[in-house]
């Protein structure tokens, strides 16, 4: 199908496909439309790089496995991609969209936009080994474990996204989440302006360096934005939270093997270093977990002290056990400029 018959889809599908701003390539692009209540992965499989995949508002079920350059468009929360059969490796593992590169080959310009990928085993997203993915105004709800998931990747942009009532964490980035390692270079990553709710933490970046987390809304769940590394050279850092409303984390999730219970927690680092935490609200986070508090500086599940991170200018009120807390032994981390009432220790509002 040419982009001339786009005449077909709606009004909210033009204004999503207007803004993609890809080149384009060097045949006509297509958009390949799915019959309602159709098989996504079956048109998938007849896309090429450049196109478009097309899915009208209604119910799909299965898995989709997407390959490099095609863009997945549903026309917005009614579009709904439902556990079910068909989807190859991707339903078998439990996902419910799978980009899935190697560390020969890593899959770039992927798009998912606009649509509700729900009740999966796994991860709602699962995407691994991609360059310059994009994940915008997607419902990842109600899944096993993550909504929306990638490691072994660079420059990926998640932005005006929900993350509701997963199992695991809302939007998580990582290096790896299958073997130890050092930090790795998510050169400029992007999680903005999601909206993140019900999950046991809203958003985790494990062991990453080079990426900004800024002005997403995370509240109501056990913990608010996490940002982990360990004992693993290079260390986890070196990136922003910024500009985050971060209030009301407030539900109970029991210990795992990893981390202890998690209640009440705003920002926590735990393990890095010369991270900026500037002009966040963290409000009302309230718990009494070992890690509870506003923003939290807390030593990794192997010991390894935070140093050198930048706490500032944020707005931290009415957190439990306190505003600010720094219960660890690191050394150069600066606490400035904060409005706030109670630290621990003392002396950091």
């Amino acid at each position: 199908m040419r982009l001339r018959q786009l005449t077909c889809l709606s009004a909210a599908g033009l204004t999503v496909l207007a803004g993609i701003g890809a080149a384009a390539p060097a045949r006509a692009a297509r958009v390949l439309v799915v019959p309602s209540g159709g098989s996504i992965q079956q048109m998938v499989d007849q896309a090429w790089p450049g196109d478009t995949v097309y899915v009208p508002a209604g119910t799909y079920r299965g898995s989709v496995q997407l390959g490099d350059g095609v863009t997945l468009l549903g026309a917005g929360p009614d579009t709904l991609i439902e556990r079910g059969t068909g989807g190859g490796a991707c339903a078998q593992s439990g996902h419910g969209i799978c980009v899935t590169g190697t560390p020969d080959h890593s899959l770039t310009g992927v798009r998912i936009l606009s649509l509700t990928v729900t009740g999966f085993a796994k991860d709602g997203i699962m995407a691994t080994w991609t360059d310059g993915l994009a994940v915008r105004n997607v419902v990842a709800r109600g899944n096993g474990e993550h909504g929306i998931r990638q490691d072994h990747s660079v420059r990926g942009v998640f932005r005006g996204n929900h993350a509701l009532d997963n199992a695991e964490t809302g939007i998580f980035l990582a290096n790896t989440v299958s073997e130890e390692g050092g930090a790795t270079d998510a050169q400029g990553a992007a999680v903005s302006g999601n909206e993140v709710s019900g999950n046991r933490i809203g958003i985790t970046i494990r062991r990453l360096q080079d990426l900004t987390v800024d002005r997403n809304i995370v509240t109501g769940n056990c913990g608010g934005i996490f940002v982990v590394g360990d004992e693993n050279l290079p260390r986890a850092g070196k990136l922003a939270v910024r500009s985050n409303r971060v209030y009301e984390n407030n539900r109970f999730c029991p210990s795992s093997s990893r981390l202890p219970d998690i209640q009440g927690v705003g920002i926590l680092l735990t393990g890095v270093e010369e991270t900026r935490v500037t002009g966040n609200e963290v409000r009302d986070n309230q718990g009494a977990s070992p890690m509870s508090g506003g923003i939290v500086l807390f030593p990794s599940v192997v010991g390894v002290a935070n140093s050198r991170n930048t706490v500032s200018g944020n707005t931290v009120r009415g957190n439990q056990p306190a505003d600010l807390a720094d219960r660890d032994k690191g050394t150069g981390n600066v606490f400035a400029d904060n409005r706030c009432a109670l630290s621990q220790p003392a002396g950091h509002c």
